[in-house]
């Protein structure tokens, strides 16, 4: 179970961060060649230098729910619906979705009733539910990668502002009494929603009755955070962020104001659950600013061209240099008397696929940070073991009584040394 590092109190809220990249990572360059402490650091974890005490890199992982399975191609799809979830996206273009909730939900479940949010999704690039985005499998599975349920999942909020929004309420600027009128009249609005749906309900075949259930727990979502809201006596402006009205044009800037927004949402208690995607699976973003005009997903399937791989590799690297900027936020803001929101977050980092020109979702990326995880380690697992193997770590080290998730056979022994 989850034990408090020396700088942690022991009443101090638990908390996890899931920092996604897209579109896989050059293994080669990432994953060290020795295991234990001190390992050499490699070009890629060069990015990661100044933090390097901070994590530990976990190689070995796989997910095999991503593989085809018979199914034929989507590994996009597939790996992007599977790496929270251990699940196997079922393979459609339509709305009868079903992959699996994920790893950050059941978490969100334990550690977010006291909480104006269970969770919160951000990303940077706008998410389209709809459609086909990978060979034969809806866009729900490359932008997101929370699923409440097999059929709910959660779509990430890319606009600074909205995110403020949906931590703070639209009530920034009105006095206490006028802060607590507005709540109120939603909360009425919602209770006629509800008493509605009911009616419905008796009218409705099961399969619409489930749709109706979903429906109506979002509700209830949000009733709860009316309440909390109302609890609460946030002082915050807008304006100490700066928050654009739509979304910034620089990559870094974007990233680093959505990691700015996690780090206020976990300082003030507003949630304790976060996932974050750099981008997209799928993403096919340019990095002009990096000196790399060309589309991230074109150049993941280099082929072995050298100036595909090279530029490809700047990508990774200015991706990760993102993930250190959240590990510097997290060490560097404090939470209690003497430690830093670092000492109580788990944090995750990795991606969906490894090596993506070959589609590899049998040898993943992973670090682990955060909560009295010792830094400056390569753990190396046998091949193949099951990315689901971490995941039971993670729950159970954050008090989720997990013995087993998706395919795990067991956890990552050594994790917490």
């Amino acid at each position: 179970m989850w034990t408090a590092s020396a700088k942690a109190s022991s009443n101090t809220p638990k908390r996890l961060s899931i920092f996604y990249m897209p579109n896989g990572m050059r293994m080669p360059e990432f994953t060290p060649t020795e295991t234990g402490v001190g390992y050499t650091t490699t070009p890629l974890l060069q990015a990661l230098a100044p933090h390097k005490d901070k994590f530990t890199v976990v190689s070995g992982l796989a997910h095999y729910n991503a593989s085809a399975l018979g199914d034929g191609p989507g590994s996009h799809g597939r790996s992007c619906g599977a790496y929270l979830t251990g699940a196997h996206p079922k393979r459609t273009e339509g709305a009868d979705i079903f992959c699996g909730e994920s790893m950050d939900q059941y978490v969100a479940n334990h550690l977010g009733r006291n909480t104006q949010l269970a969770s919160l999704e951000l990303g940077i690039e706008p998410p389209s539910l709809l459609g086909s985005c990978d060979v034969g499998y809806s866009c729900t599975y490359t932008n997101t990668l929370s699923w409440r349920s097999p059929t709910s999942p959660l779509p990430v909020t890319v606009k600074p502002r909205d995110a403020f929004e949906q931590m703070f309420g639209d009530t920034i600027g009105l006095d206490k009494a006028s802060r607590q009128a507005l709540l109120a009249c939603k909360a009425s609005i919602l209770d006629f929603v509800v008493a509605d749906a009911k009616n419905l309900s008796p009218q409705l075949g099961a399969r619409d009755r489930r749709k109706l259930e979903e429906y109506l727990q979002s509700v209830r979502d949000i009733e709860l955070r009316i309440e909390k809201a109302a609890a609460q006596d946030h002082d915050f402006s807008g304006s100490q962020l700066a928050l654009p009205a739509g979304i910034p044009d620089d990559f870094e800037q974007h990233v680093r104001l959505m990691v700015d927004l996690q780090v206020l949402a976990f300082e003030s208690d507003v949630t304790r659950v976060c996932s974050f995607m750099s981008g997209r699976e799928l993403s096919n973003r340019a990095y002009p600013e990096i000196g790399v005009p060309d589309s991230h997903h074109s150049l993941s399937h280099h082929g072995g061209n050298r100036e595909k791989i090279a530029k490809l590799i700047k990508i990774n690297e200015l991706h990760l240099k993102q993930f250190g900027y959240l590990l510097e936020r997290l060490s560097t803001t404090a939470d209690g008397e003497e430690g830093s929101l670092l000492d109580s977050t788990l944090v995750l980092g990795g991606a969906s696929l490894g090596e993506p020109n070959d589609h590899d979702n049998m040898n993943l990326p992973a670090m682990v940070a955060g909560a009295g995880i010792a830094g400056n380690r390569h753990i190396a697992m046998p091949a193949h073991t099951p990315m689901c193997n971490l995941m039971v770590n993670l729950m159970q080290d954050l008090g989720v009584p997990a013995q087993q998730f998706g395919d795990s056979t067991g956890t990552i022994p050594g994790l917490r040394a």
